[in-house]
């Protein structure tokens, strides 16, 4: 069962997960990054820019889903050095450190709540432009266009893209894009309804991309039978 609650961290998610047995589900990409607990351990997930599957039996889970672009200044670690990446939060702090933060979650009665925690003791202030820019595309307006409203060159969006989100504004437009599509498909949108107003160029446009983003046709991923 999965579980999810706004965060007293401005845009973030607090969320949980319990085996529901069967196959697991991937994890899509959402321009996030998120802090997770999982048996012990403190671990990061980077950026994705393809669906996650996890392996190995299914497990209990505790996770602070940041919001796009605020994860390297809480983490210390530039965005694109976790891109599809999981690694042990020990990777990129003090062991000790580590230890002692594993130690205060293990003894708490929620985990979770422990772990929003930590991200707010730990996290900066949001960067106004970078805000602007994820709300922007999130909405679907074309990169170009706010780049210059934000007063920002090609190469200097490029490379603060990179370290803030893992990746350039274009994927990150695109990977928001399937965010938005599959949103509107999941309240009951009919396929080509979703496609043109999520921004693809018509049904087939937004089929190849939730294949090559999730490795699922829309069908199977939404488990919408023969819907849309």
């Amino acid at each position: 069962m999965y579980e999810e609650r706004p965060s007293r961290l401005a845009g973030a998610v607090v969320w949980t997960s319990t085996p529901p047995g069967g196959a697991p589900r991937p994890v899509l990409p959402d321009g996030c990054m998120d802090l997770l607990w999982n048996e012990g351990r403190l671990i990061v997930a980077g950026p994705d820019t393809r669906a996650y599957v996890p392996d190995g039996p299914a497990t209990a889970w505790a996770g602070v889903r940041l919001h796009p672009g605020t994860a390297p200044a809480l983490l210390g670690v530039p965005a694109h050095e976790l891109r599809d990446r999981r690694v042990d939060l020990t990777a990129l702090w003090p062991a000790a450190t580590v230890r002692r933060l594993s130690a205060g979650i293990e003894a708490a009665t929620h985990p979770a709540t422990a772990l929003e925690e930590l991200a707010l003791e730990r996290a900066a202030p949001p960067d106004p432009e970078l805000r602007r820019l994820v709300t922007a595309l999130a909405a679907g307006r074309p990169v170009a266009t706010v780049a210059d409203e934000l007063g920002l060159g090609p190469r200097q969006l490029h490379r603060r893209s990179l370290h803030a989100f893992g990746y350039g504004p274009k994927t990150l437009a695109r990977v928001l894009r399937l965010q938005r599509a599959l949103s509107l498909a999941r309240r009951g949108v009919p396929y080509a309804d979703t496609a043109t107003r999520a921004g693809y160029a018509d049904q087939a446009h937004f089929a190849r991309d939730v294949k090559e983003l999730s490795g699922m046709t829309p069908t199977v991923l939404l488990g919408r039978g023969s819907r849309g």
